[in-house]
């Protein structure tokens, strides 16, 4: 990758910080880089694509790469497909105002963690000096892939018949060990999705009520929230699943209240169903079937 020099590897990692800082709720990685694009000045050679891969531009998988040591660094957080700033990340960002001295640090620092790790100092391609155009493909396959197919069960989710949603949720509850012994019919719900206990008899443990959210173009706020918590009672269990997520007024309101509520988001929804599949019955395996593949992990391998 001899095309791309520090500098400019540089150049993007403090585009993209800039980007980012301006989110602190993070971005999902595909629009950050969409936005990206449209920051800096993009070369032919970054818009090209890959010889071996005419479908691959350059560019998306450039910003990927280059962003490694970032996260290695503690500067950038990548979970669940969302990229975010840190607070050490923003620190690097005041502090070196020149890019490639941003990129270079971030190196020192990817080399200190590298150090500290179980790992052959030499089996680790994940640095990027150096890197073949191949290894950069394999490196940033895994990435995509795993972004992808997790958006892909989440706009399936989104898409289904709410309450056919319902059902999802009350099937996972049930896979968890919970009893559900309602789920609102079609109509007015009064304000909750369902009802699970934890033995059928309601004896052992607090009564959990649930309401659910299939919308993932808005995040619930605040005054939703207060109207559910108005119908928990001192000896239940709020959960509020919404697959947009929830308003950062909403998550300190959860936090300060008195009342026992969980929420979950689209991410933390599916990070349940893939964790209580093998105990799912055959039922809610159809409702939302998904399926583990393996991808070479180019670099977690120990075997350069």
């Amino acid at each position: 990758m001899a095309e791309i020099t520090a500098r400019r590897k540089g150049e993007i990692i403090q585009a993209l910080f800039k980007l980012l800082k301006e989110e602190p709720e993070g971005l999902r990685a595909k629009d950050a880089i969409a936005r990206l694009q449209t920051t800096l000045t993009v070369t032919e050679f970054e818009k090209s694509t890959f010889p071996s891969d005419p479908t691959s531009p350059r560019f998306p998988k450039i910003v990927r790469f280059s962003t490694i040591r970032s996260v290695k660094a503690g500067w950038l957080r990548k979970q669940k497909g969302i990229w975010t700033l840190t607070e050490d990340g923003q620190a690097a960002l005041k502090a070196l105002a020149d890019p490639e001295a941003l990129y270079r640090e971030s190196g020192r620092l990817y080399r200190k963690w590298k150090a500290s790790q179980p790992v052959d100092e030499t089996s680790d391609a994940g640095d990027g000096e150096g890197q073949t155009e191949e290894g950069l493909l394999a490196a940033t396959t895994l990435e995509e892939a795993e972004e992808a197919a997790r958006q892909a069960v989440l706009d399936f989710m989104g898409s289904m018949n709410p309450y056919l949603f319902q059902d999802v949720v009350g099937k996972l509850l049930e896979a968890m060990g919970y009893h559900v012994v309602w789920i609102a019919p079609r109509g007015k719900d009064g304000g909750l999705d369902l009802l699970a206990q934890g033995d059928p008899l309601g004896v052992q443990g607090p009564r959990i009520k649930g309401q659910v959210k299939r919308r993932q173009d808005s995040k619930v706020g605040e005054e939703e929230l207060r109207s559910f918590l108005s119908l928990i009672e001192p000896h239940d269990v709020g959960v509020y699943i919404s697959l947009g997520g929830f308003t950062s007024d909403a998550d300190q309101h959860a936090r300060r209240t008195s009342r026992r509520i969980t929420l979950i988001d689209g991410p933390g929804l599916l990070d349940l169903w893939v964790d209580s599949w093998q105990r799912l019955d055959e039922e809610g395996r159809q409702l939302l079937p998904v399926k583990a593949v393996w991808f070479l992990d180019i670099e977690g391998s120990s075997s350069q």
